[in-house]
């Protein structure tokens, strides 16, 4: 019986039987090399932060290639177990007060660290809650609240200043020269209530991001390390990292297409120095 009578009594196409399967491409094998540079580099990524990363290089592919490919190889992100958390009942929790526009809300927070040799380290970041970006990330021995407000006019005088600050009620964030420096400038300070850090959630999901793919992967010899490494992740959350509440797009990117909506300080300057010192 021919091929052709034998396919039309079982209803069966006749392509199928003359189907070969074919080996890679030239093009799916160096997509499947730059997906593994992509994981060894960013071992905290799942498959769709690698597309967004690839589609970043250049390459047209979407979300399903990548996934088989994912699954081909054998890639895979461990899970890990968080604990539940009701909302907070201050008003001033970033889901009570949301960000409304860039430079709307910023937040702020501390995370510890040491190195290889068992010596502290601090961090400090400033991120915008609305289009995500890393404002400063600061690492030292110990950080003041005489530092942190180094920090904070130097962001005023080459940003500007926001309308809110969040923080939770650190030494460093109520003490009296900050405080003073906000009621000058006109801005409004966000306390969180006490033993509620998830009422500052934007600043513990930086914070939940940047111990998972730096801290926990990175071990620093000393001081000046640390510094390199937190320079170098301030470029990357910014220009690099694709943000999936911003549609996988970079906060820099996101940041480019939002209108200027920030306020100048009035008189900043003449009021820098006197409340610093």
């Amino acid at each position: 019986m021919s091929q052709r009578r034998a396919c039309q009594v079982l209803g069966q196409p006749r392509s199928t039987q003359r189907y070969q399967a074919k080996d890679k491409t030239e093009e799916e094998k160096k997509l499947v090399t730059l997906m593994h540079e992509l994981v060894r580099k960013h071992p905290r990524y799942g498959y769709r932060f690698i597309t967004a990363k690839l589609r970043q290089e250049g390459w047209k592919v979407n979300f399903k290639r990548i996934y088989r490919l994912w699954r081909q190889e054998g890639f895979k992100v461990p899970k890990t177990t968080r604990k539940k958390r009701r909302l907070g009942h201050s008003g001033n929790s970033c889901i009570r007060r949301r960000a409304e526009h860039k430079d709307h809300v910023w937040a702020w927070d501390f995370i510890h660290d040491r190195t290889a040799t068992g010596q502290p380290l601090k961090w400090l970041a400033i991120t915008d809650e609305y289009t995500r970006e890393c404002l400063a990330l600061e690492v030292s021995r110990s950080i003041t609240s005489d530092r942190v407000l180094d920090i904070l006019t130097n962001l005023f005088l080459t940003r500007g200043v926001p309308g809110h600050i969040r923080s939770d009620n650190g030494p460093e964030f109520i003490a009296e020269a900050i405080r003073r420096q906000s009621e000058t400038v006109g801005l409004e300070m966000l306390y969180v209530q006490p033993g509620s850090p998830w009422e500052n959630g934007f600043a513990e999901s930086f914070f939940s991001r940047l111990r998972d793919e730096l801290l926990n992967v990175e071990e620093f010899m000393n001081l000046a390390e640390a510094r390199w490494f937190a320079k170098r992740r301030h470029q990357e959350h910014n220009e690099e990292r694709p943000h999936s509440s911003l549609g996988y797009q970079t906060p820099a990117e996101f940041a480019s297409q939002c209108a200027v909506s920030i306020r100048a300080a009035p008189s900043l300057q003449q009021h820098t120095a006197e409340n610093i010192t």
